[in-house]
């Protein structure tokens, strides 16, 4: 079992930053796979950036402008944002899966754990 608690959310102009932080407890973090999703209103649920076992994946829509990385010290993965657009606007989650799942880490199947997400609002 993982207990997840994201923060760092908050509302931001249209190309500024933010870092979103996820803080883990229970189980040993670097056992899992972590990854970052975002809902935005009435869409669906979509893959954000993921990693696992020093590897990084990014969605298209994020690629060059999101960072995912761990401090396995702090038990804490964080989202590091730049050059945010509206349409980043969504709350974001954070989640942990199983490292050795065949489901791809952009699916959202692969996660058994979930934060209870943070928002992020971008203003033009």
């Amino acid at each position: 079992q993982v207990q997840l608690v994201e923060s760092g959310g908050g509302l931001v102009q249209a190309g500024g930053s933010l870092r979103l932080s996820c803080a883990a407890s229970g189980r040993t973090f670097s056992h899992y796979a972590m990854g970052w999703f975002r809902q935005a209103p009435e869409k669906e649920r979509e893959f954000v950036a993921a990693l696992r076992w020093g590897g990084t994946y990014y969605a298209d829509s994020v690629k060059g402008r999101f960072t995912i990385s761990t401090d396995n010290a702090k038990n804490t993965v964080y989202l590091e944002m730049y050059s945010l657009k509206p349409e980043d606007t969504a709350v974001y989650y954070c989640a942990a899966a199983d490292p050795t799942a065949r489901t791809g880490l952009s699916n959202r199947g692969a996660y058994n754990y979930w934060g209870q997400g943070t928002q992020v609002t971008v203003s033009p």
